[in-house]
């Protein structure tokens, strides 16, 4: 079950602590968005993986590791302003005795923060999920869990627990970009196209806003316009 709460600070370990790795833990930490604290999310179910791996060279022999953490399949999480967003988180350890349980936290840009738990389904293997909400109830004001502050690079923090009740806390093993959703309109006239005849493209980007619950203009892009023969419909393209 996962959860937006408030913060606990650096997460405790009945174990030893490790040293993030240097590939793929590259956010900063934060804090946490004291407006989502008392709000449960839980939607679907995402696989956290927990691999065999070699230990890093100051771990004692036997205690458990924590090699890093791929968010989403190594993609962005993106959210936009009308429906929940559920992403998985593949974090990598081993333990000699076989890991028992993990509890994952989630820390993005002012604050924002997410936290889950679950017990191993295997010696190598837990199931838990996250779920990200950037829209009110219907017919409600209840708060949400992310407003624009909160969009950047996000990192991730694993406490595993192996069932020798030896445990470890590894901050920053991973990170992830989080993106507000952006959606492309394109329209050409007039209609029907005449051959050799001149036609205007007009269109529209704009981006969610978490913070009002609408899309608004999204200024500064570049769009290109690919064309293609008749056979296949013509595909309109944007970057960032």
């Amino acid at each position: 079950m996962s959860r937006y709460a408030a913060p606990l600070g650096d997460r405790p370990s009945g174990g030893h602590d490790i040293a993030a790795p240097t590939a793929g833990a590259r956010a900063p930490q934060g804090r946490p968005v004291g407006r989502g604290a008392s709000r449960g999310v839980v939607l679907g179910a995402v696989v956290v993986l927990l691999a065999g791996v070699g230990a890093p060279a100051d771990a004692a022999a036997g205690e458990p590791v924590v090699s890093g953490a791929t968010v989403n399949s190594g993609r962005d999480v993106v959210v936009g302003i009308t429906h929940d967003v559920v992403f998985p988180v593949t974090v990598g350890g081993s333990d000699d005795s076989g890991l028992s349980f993990v509890d994952v936290d989630l820390k993005g840009p002012h604050g924002g923060f997410y936290t889950t738990d679950a017990f191993c389904e295997s010696a190598t293997a837990c199931t838990t999920a996250f779920t990200v909400n950037a829209h009110p109830a219907p017919g409600s004001d209840d708060p949400v869990d992310l407003a624009n502050a909160n969009a950047g690079t996000w990192s991730v923090d694993a406490l595993a627990d192996a069932n020798d009740g030896e445990s470890v806390f590894a901050p920053r093993v991973g990170s992830f970009s989080l993106k507000r959703a952006a959606q492309l309109t394109v329209n050409a006239s007039p209609e029907p196209v005449t051959k050799g005849a001149r036609i205007t493209v007009t269109g529209k980007i704009v981006r969610a806003n978490w913070d009002t619950y609408r899309y608004a203009g999204y200024a500064g892009r570049t769009v290109q316009l690919q064309f293609r023969r008749r056979a296949a419909a013509p595909t309109p393209r944007w970057s960032p």
